[in-house]
């Protein structure tokens, strides 16, 4: 049990081995230092990993945490997470999501729960309040997510994978509603585990430690959303697809296997395209008042749309300009339960293999008749589907191409093509679950896509992308989505981005390095809350903890630390090719003949390094004791970089 409000105090493990359920061990005081989500979920996962534990081994753990304001109506709080050791990259993953089974976890009285073990038979898990039963399922073999998941009452959370989870697809994924648990190939350690799906459902409510304050605060914080020109006008009026036109125009669009960063036909894949000839009305998640989602009419359905990075990794990056088939493809990739971006990626890297002669998959840039197939063969893991099932990675070490398959740590890059935004590709290569877009730390917002800070500078990168990561990691671990870390920009400068003011903050921002360093070393010094930041005071006002702008920020750096110590223990390689990029992005500049085309990685990564207490990519030892990660005991003698 737990003195703390907004949490419900328990941690459910569970084996399927033998089919039993018990309490997981977990304190106070471990809430207090890790606060819930990914940062919950990496520091479980940091002190049961071994070297060589790979994602298919019997005790890998998969572990789906919530955050302290899940269910506690603050706006864009219905996140949950799912980590555990990634088949896509070898190292951990975490993925986020939106969908209803995080609230109805904590309803059942669970704030987190953890799998270990292999069912025999594939299984259905029902969470009823204190009581789990192990139901098999044999008949569910095969369903798609939509349909596994009309198996179920609709006053259930739940939890699916579809075809591709069971068959193992690298970088298959879990649904929840119409909610994706995506990057990392989770709903393949769900089909190896002989997890066909997970429901909760309960009686139980967690209470608020100041109730009347938080309810002040998230009014505020919903009209600060509701207000902001990212969060309350352009995600509300066309969604993330409304970044394709500035993505255009800074030569950030992805296209044709990330050679290039436009797209001829841009504007028929837009979400200005979108809005007018196939949005039927938003969504939104539970308590969000971003309204971003697009629902769409497919086949005389109403389904969700395709977000930003489907609309991009399918349309340019493979050379299509037709909506109508992304939108097709976004639902049946949905279905089949697979994760569209490493999809698209591998299937873009399949394309750029056949026309160098290095794979005769029979897969061309433009040529897209066939692709409903080839998703149809990858979830089956049939034909040319079966190596293309394995990711951008394997294909390069089978076929080669390397300098041109678009990965950072084995997990395919999102839309955003990085030579025209060199921080974003910064993030790409220190982001500890590979080329996450939102685990790098999103420096795009700063280079085109908010304000119009020098896209091709490296000065004052490494700071601010190791800010913006440990926002996002507080803001997940509490169970916000990261979108609403694009309010903490002053609403002005995004509103006039060429105004005297915003263009002055620009410039200072590339000398930022030195405070950042101080913040970053010593967070206590911002012993304040500021107003743009909300989520200390609106933690403090569910759980009665005291955070304030500076122990926000070194959550995010515990969980940035426990992670990358976790993925070292993995074997993640530490020395210079420990965060990289493939060297189209490196050596080939993107515009021929202007040098600044291309990222300048060495000369940000030292900095970032310095920042961040890390050697040659390794946390040291002083930094992981400063962040609070709990060192595991069996390395506190041989880890190699205990100085710094």
């Amino acid at each position: 049990m737990t003195n703390l409000k907004g949490y419900m105090g328990k941690v459910l493990f569970v084996d399927l081995s033998d089919k039993s359920y018990k309490e997981f061990p977990w304190t106070d005081e471990d809430r207090k230092r890790t606060v819930g989500g990914k940062i919950m979920a990496a520091d479980i996962l940091l002190n049961h990993i071994r070297p060589g534990l790979k994602a298919f081994d019997e005790d890998n753990w998969l572990v789906i945490t919530t955050g302290p304001l899940t269910r506690c109506k603050s706006p864009s709080s219905t996140r949950f997470n799912i980590s555990t050791v990634s088949p896509l990259t070898g190292i951990l993953t975490s993925s986020n999501c939106g969908g209803p089974f995080g609230r109805r976890l904590k309803k059942a009285g669970w704030d987190a729960m953890v799998i270990t073990g292999k069912a025999d038979e594939l299984t259905w898990i029902e969470i009823d309040d204190d009581k789990v039963t192990f139901h098999d399922v044999p008949e569910m073999r095969g369903m798609l997510t939509g349909e596994a998941q009309k198996k179920f009452s609709s006053g259930m959370g739940k939890l699916v994978i579809g075809p591709a989870g069971e068959n193992k697809v690298l970088y298959a994924c879990v649904f929840s509603g119409e909610r994706t648990a995506g990057r990392g190939g989770v709903g393949a350690v769900f089909g190896d585990k002989n997890i066909k799906a997970i429901t909760a459902k309960g009686t139980h409510e967690p209470e608020i430690y100041d109730k009347e304050r938080l309810d002040f605060l998230n009014k505020q914080w919903e009209m600060q959303l509701k207000r902001h020109p990212i969060t309350g006008a352009q995600l509300a009026k066309l969604g993330t697809a409304g970044l394709v036109a500035p993505m255009q125009a800074h030569r950030i669009l992805a296209t044709k296997n990330f050679s290039d960063g436009r797209f001829d036909s841009f504007e028929k894949v837009s979400g200005e395209e979108l809005a007018e000839k196939h949005l039927i009305k938003n969504g939104n998640c539970y308590s969000c008042p971003m309204r971003c989602e697009r629902r769409v009419r497919y086949e005389g359905k109403n389904i969700k749309g395709p977000e930003l990075e489907t609309l991009g990794l399918l349309g340019p990056n493979i050379m299509n300009d037709d909506i109508e088939k992304i939108i097709k493809w976004n639902y049946e990739l949905d279905e089949l339960g697979i994760d569209t971006i490493s999809c698209a990626g591998s299937i873009a890297f399949a394309m750029e293999l056949q026309e160098k002669g290095l794979w005769n998959s029979g897969l061309e840039f433009g040529k897209t008749d066939n692709l409903s197939e080839v998703f149809e063969l990858i979830a089956k893991r049939e034909g040319i589907g079966d190596e293309l099932a394995n990711g951008t990675r394997l294909m390069s070490e089978k076929f080669g191409g390397k300098e041109f398959a678009i990965h950072a740590k084995g997990m395919e890059l999102a839309a955003y093509e990085p030579r025209g935004a060199v921080g974003q590709g910064l993030g790409y290569a220190t982001a500890n679950r590979g080329g996450c877009h939102l685990n790098a730390g999103y420096m795009v917002v700063l280079e085109g896509l908010g304000l119009n800070m020098n896209s091709y500078t490296p000065k004052g990168k490494a700071g601010i992308a190791i800010t913006f990561q440990n926002v996002m990691e507080g803001a997940s671990a509490a169970g916000f989505c990261v979108f609403t870390s694009y309010a903490i920009i002053p609403w002005f400068l995004v509103a006039k981005p060429t105004g005297l003011m915003t263009r002055a903050v620009q410039q200072v921002l590339k000398f930022t390095a030195p405070i950042l360093y101080i913040a970053a070393k010593c967070p206590e010094i911002l012993a304040v809350n500021i107003p743009l930041i909300q989520y200390p005071r609106v933690l403090n006002a569910a759980t009665g903890m005291k955070f304030t702008a500076g122990t926000f920020l070194k959550n995010g750096a515990l969980g940035y630390n426990t992670e990358r110590l976790a993925n070292i223990i993995l074997g993640l390689p530490v020395g210079e090719e420990t965060d990289t990029l493939p060297r189209r992005l490196l050596d080939e500049e993107q515009v021929p003949g202007d040098k600044k085309t291309k990222v300048p990685l060495d000369k940000m990564k030292k900095s970032y390094y310095i920042i961040r207490g890390w050697k040659n990519g390794a946390p040291t030892m002083r930094t992981l004791k400063r962040s609070g990660v709990r060192i595991p005991e069996c390395i506190k003698e041989v880890y190699p970089y205990g100085k710094g």
